[in-house]
Order: structure tokens, then sequence, then C-alpha cells
């Protein structure tokens, strides 16, 4: 019998004219721009309904993999304590709860023995977060930090997805909330030496982080103290504490250029000094080394360098370590003893240890990687709070590796591993994972992350999911994904195209993928694509893209592209309305994000290059593959309209048969940019794509 198909949405026409450079472009579906618009809430609500109507046949599928999601989870679990002064501090999950605990006991002078659901003698509530979202369909935290003394625990609350939070600050003995008068923050919290006064973060209209104050503790927001603005808009500002709990950095940033200051915690009405300050183009992090602050920096270094400053002139700096060929250092961490420097290379993250002497110098010649030979081993530093500590924390994983805390003691080198993250009915040796290289369009070699069930042959005839990003100099870097464990199950040959834009092969790599190179993250991708079926590891007619965000661009840049190579697209909150949203300075965030895309409001070439690729205007009347967007009401950083747009230009355009290759759209009511809270939703949420993606497939049946 076959099924009746609804009819989907599709939006009124209301034209509204942009001019620009001498260009007019007429935009039907702008009008829908606005949230508070009842008619606009009427059709995402209808295309809910349509979601649902076309996808109410995988029903089954849906319970099917959130079982499977939830199978491949130990349910009820915890962390591994991390130590900061006289206590250990845990987090735990239980089944059927969707947020965390966090707790801590006291210090017996060795790591705790902890299980799971099993509470240890002493052991303390900090924060019920379960209990704490109860009634709030969406709950997210912002900060968490404990004080100085560990008596108060500051946090950050947001309840609707906008990423806007309310402080709360509880006395830890009582439960006693002391404080909850800052609403309205940005990311970022931490306490003075005397614990008499919390810092915090504001953004402006245009959702950009601008401004730091400190807040004392028990009184009126209204008295609060604004600490440093930061008046160009192109940067955001945000801070963090030093390890030895001395200092506060801030530090300013665009996509380009960075400057920094130090505000004493021991006198935190003073006005924070300036170390290292502004030059355009100069990108650089600071750490606070105890008797000298650590920069990392990219002044006349294509992979950046590593150098030390004295506390008394921080803007004279000695190189210390320059990134070797294939290198790219991206920030340090110091302790009393060594310090931890984070690096890419070859295409992989990993750790570098630098030992330190009595004085407080870098042994540099003594440096020593963290390594474990995997081919596609992501080695990164795990939360260290411990100024003295001899030893640090690192997780390792890969695609086939799950999430390992590790624990190297640097004098010995000796490494132990603390914590293997259990997942439960998966066995790593029925799976392979391996590099393969793509060639792009100007002769680049193009790394891909690849994974597949051992059994699967490369004889042209496997279904595929491809996934990228390639903007901000982010890096998708290989991990262990347990909801990508359906997928493989189920034969699907599983891929991260590490595209130009990101961040995988370092700052040249990302620079041959922004402003006026951004084709080359759409080309590329389209190279991998071509790759995996000529190669034969995917079927030319079964091959899947997935990317979020800035990666939704991508998604959008491919779809128009080479429409031919995909049979299904899933764009998450993707930023497919590109050049409306750059040229439009009140939106949040564009003003800084013109030294991403390029500036097409003042540069005619930058607006044209533009106009070329953004997806909203480049939809072609060509056979498309089925597409799947999603996005959140609330979401701050892409707006729900754009994708809203994008899909009615696609309904209206394509040729593709849509009974077939349906084109659906999907926005949360209340959620943000990752989308809905919670693990348990979330996995909802997920298993709904998954499953539309499978069925696109053809590969709804386990192997």
């Amino acid at each position: 019998m076959t099924r009746e198909l609804p009819s989907a949405p599709q939006p009124p026409h209301r034209p509204i004219e942009r001019t620009h450079h001498g260009d007019t472009v007429v935009d039907p579906y702008e009008w829908m721009r606005d949230k508070t618009d009842p008619e606009v809430i009427a059709h995402l609500e209808a295309e809910n309904a349509y979601a649902d109507a076309r996808t109410a046949h995988l029903a089954d599928l849906r319970t099917t993999l959130v079982d499977e999601f939830v199978g491949h989870t130990q349910e009820t679990d915890l962390s591994v304590p991390v130590r900061r002064d006289d206590w250990w501090y845990i987090t735990r999950t239980t089944a059927g709860d969707d947020y965390p605990a966090f707790t801590r006991v006291p210090d017996t002078g060795s790591l705790p023995q902890v299980e799971p659901g099993a509470l240890l003698e002493g052991e303390q509530m900090l924060l019920d977060a379960q209990a704490e979202a109860a009634g709030a369909e969406f709950y997210s935290l912002g900060g968490l930090a404990p004080s100085p003394d560990h008596a108060l625990l500051a946090y950050a609350v947001d309840t609707a997805g906008d990423e806007r939070f309310t402080i709360r600050v509880k006395d830890i003995a009582s439960g006693e909330i002391l404080d909850e008068a800052v609403t309205d923050t940005g990311y970022g919290l931490a306490f003075s030496a005397d614990q008499q006064w919390l810092f915090y973060a504001r953004v402006d209209d245009a959702w950009r982080q601008h401004q730091i104050w400190r807040h004392r503790l028990g009184t009126s927001a209204q008295d609060d103290e604004l600490v440093l603005e930061e008046p160009d808009e192109r940067f955001m500002i945000g801070f963090d504490r030093s390890r030895d709990g001395s200092t506060l950095i801030i530090q300013a940033g665009s996509t380009s250029t960075t400057e920094a200051w130090l505000l004493d915690l021991t006198d935190p009405t003073a006005a924070p000094v300036p170390a290292g300050g502004r030059r355009e183009g100069v990108d650089y992090g600071v750490e606070h080394a105890g008797d000298r602050l650590l920069v990392v920096h990219n002044d006349d270094v294509q992979g950046f360098a590593l150098a030390q400053a004295s506390l008394q002139d921080p803007t004279t700096w000695e190189d210390l370590l320059v990134a070797g060929e294939g290198e790219r250092l991206l920030a340090v961490e110091a302790f009393a003893s060594f310090v931890a420097l984070e690096l890419r290379s070859a295409g992989l993250a990993g750790v570098r240890l630098i030992p330190r002497a009595a004085d407080g110098s870098l042994l540099v010649e003594q440096a020593a990687d963290l390594t474990h030979g995997g081919e596609l081993d992501t080695v990164e530093l795990d939360t260290n709070p411990g100024w003295d500590s001899t030893t640090v924390r690192y997780q390792l994983t890969s695609m086939l590796t799950p999430t390992t805390v590790a624990e190297r003691d640097v004098p010995s080198g000796e490494t132990t591993v603390l914590r293997v993250t259990p997942v439960p009915k998966y066995d790593p040796e029925l799976y392979v994972e391996r590099r393969e290289w793509a060639t792009a369009e100007d002769g680049t070699a193009i790394p891909l992350s690849v994974v597949a069930r051992k059994e699967v042959a490369a004889d042209g005839t496997a279904p595929g999911y491809l996934y990228g990003y390639g903007s901000y100099e982010m890096s998708i870097d290989p991990s262990f994904v347990p909801t990508r464990l359906p997928l493989l199950d189920r034969g699907v040959v599983i891929a991260i195209a590490h595209v130009r834009g990101g961040g995988e092969m370092g700052r040249d790599w990302y620079d041959h993928g922004k402003m006026l190179e951004k084709k080359n993250s759409f080309s590329d991708f389209v190279a991998a694509a071509k790759h995996l079926t000529d190669s034969g590891l995917v079927a030319a007619d079964r091959l899947s893209a997935e990317g979020r965000s800035a990666g939704g661009l991508l998604m959008g840049g491919i779809a128009n592209l080479a429409p031919e190579r995909f049979r299904a697209v899933i764009a998450g909150v993707p930023f497919v309305d590109t050049l409306t949203t750059i040229l439009d300075p009140s939106l949040p965030l564009t003003v800084g994000e013109w030294e991403e895309w390029g500036d097409p409001l003042h540069d005619p070439a930058v607006y044209q290059y533009m106009k070329e690729y953004t997806p909203y205007e480049n939809v072609q009347a060509a056979d498309y593959p089925a597409i799947f967007a999603s996005t959140s009401l609330n979401d701050t950083r892409v707006f729900f309209v754009e994708p809203a747009k994008w899909v009615a230009r696609l309904r209206e355009t394509v040729t593709s048969d849509q009974a077939a290759r349906p084109i659906l759209f999907r926005c949360e009511m209340v959620a943000g940019h990752g989308g809905r809270s919670g693990r348990y939703r979330k996995w909802e949420q997920r298993a709904d794509e998954v499953a539309w993606l499978l069925d696109q497939l053809g590969a709804t049946e386990l192997l």
C-alpha cells in the first residue's frame, strides 16, 4: 500500500530588497526573521508537523536507535576524581537522569577508589543538576567554580538556550544560595583570592562578550564594577584564573589578533595590567608561570613559537621553542616543575612536556611527547588544577579508542592509565580505522579519518557517511563517538574530511580556507567524497554528508557544488544565509566575523566572492540530495531564519523527486545552538536524524 504523503509547508513570498555595490537582491523570505511573529511560529510548527509526518514510518527505528545509544553507555558512571587542594572533585551520572551530579570527598593522601552509584564516606553533594533542572525544558551550565577556600560554589545557568546565564553562589555546607543577583551574563567565573568578589563577563546586543565585571558577593548587581571593556567590535573578551590562583588572565581576541592583561587576585579592585599589547595580526596566548609569563605566539612565526617574558616587562618575548616542520603550537599550561605544550603535528593533536629547572627556567632540550602510536590518536590535556603536581593528566582517543584518561609522571616518564570510558556491547576488534588522503582540485592532499566494520569490502557497494566542518581553525579530530556505532554496525563507512579552513594541518591550512579562499573548503570536501567512491570504499549512490553550524555552510556549499555526489545531507543549525548575515553588523557576531569571511559590506570583491558561494543564494534547478535541516528557535549563533529560508528556496527550486528525496526541517522551540539539553533528549534528537539518514541510504538493518 502506497503511503500518502503530506504537502510540504511553503511560506509566501514577501519580497524585501537590499542593494550593495550596485547589486540588488530580492529576498522573498527575509520576513521570517522575527521569532515573535505568530505567523513565523505557525510556519515553524507546520515544518515540525511535516517532518513528523514524513518520518512517521521510522518510529520503530528511532526507538531501536535510542536503545542502542543507551546500550553503548554506562548510564550510572563517574569521572576520575580531580584533586583541588584538599578535596577530590567528582562528576557522577545516574541511569534515567539527564544531568549529572557534582560531588567531592576530602583528600586522604591518594586517589579515591570510587565506584559508579556508590557514594564514598564523607562525599558531599555540590550541585545536583538533575534536581536543579526539574521543570525546565532546557538546562545548561555555563561555568562551575569553587572558591579558593572551597566553602562556596559559583555556577552559571541557562534555561532558554540563548547562552545568557544567571550566576548563583551557594554555601556548600548548608546548600543555601547566598547570591543570585547577577543575570544575563556570558561565559567565565572566577573568585578573588579573598573570595569577596566574583568576576564575570557581559555580552552586548550583538552577543559579543565585550566586558569583564566584578561583583561583590551579597550586594546588588547595580553596584558591580566594570573591570575592562573591549570597544573594538571585532574582538571578544574572556578570562581565566591562573593555576596558582594568583592572577586573573584576561584576553581579548579577534580572528587574527589578540591582547592580554593581568589582574592580581589578591588586589581584586586594582586595574588590570597590560601583558603583551596589541599588534595587528599577532595572535598570542599568555600563561602565568609563577615567576614569569609564557607566551605562544605567531609574531613572524607561521607555526607559532613558545616564548617567555618577565612579569616586569611582559611585552618583550624571548623565544624558547619554534614549531618544527608540519607543527602548530596551540597553547601552554604551566606547573611549578614543568610545562605542558599542546600542539598539532602531522595533522594530529598531541602534548609535549618540558621540565623546569630549579630556577624555573624551561629545559627545552629535555622535551618529550606523549604518544601511543596509533595512526589516528588524538592526545589532549585533561583537567590539571594542581600547581605543584609532578604528574599531568591527559586524554587519549581515536575513532576506535574510547576516551582514556591517563597520567604521566614527568620526572620518571612513567604512564598510568586511570580510566578507559566503559562502552558496553562494543568490541573494537570488529572494526578498522585508518588515514586516507584525497587529492584536491589544486593538488593539495586532504586527510580523511576513516572507520568501518572489518567485513565491509571496498567493492563500491557500501553506504557511507562523510563529516566536515572547515572554519575558524577548528579541528575535527578523530575521536570515539558511541552514537556512531549503530551506523557502523549497519555497514556504513564513516569518514571525517579534514578540509582547509580548519586547523588540522596548521595555521597555513586555515589561511587557505578562509576569506577569498573559502571555496577551498567546499571543493576539498567534494574531493574527499570523490576519493571515497573512486576507491570503492563507498557506493557512488549511497554517500551521505553531515556538517553543523559553519559545517552547515559547508553542507549548503557542497549541495550546490556537487549535488550528484550525495544521496542525503544533514545540516545542523546551518549557517546557510551567509551573505545576508555578514552584511548586517547589527546581527550577533557579524563584525568579528569579517576577519573570517571578509567584509562584504565595504569590499565589493568580498561581496562578489561570497555571493558566488553562499548556499541560500546559489540553489540550482538540479537534482539534489535529500536534506534534513535542523535548528533551534533560541540559537544566538546561527538564527533559525537561515535554514528556514534555505529550505523554502530548496523546495521551490530543485528538480529532484521530493517524494523520494525529501527536504525536511525541524526547529526545536526551546533549545540553543547545541540542540536539546539532557543526554536522553539529545539521544532522541540524534536518533531522529540517524534514522532518517539510514532510511535514505537503505541501511536500516544490522549486519
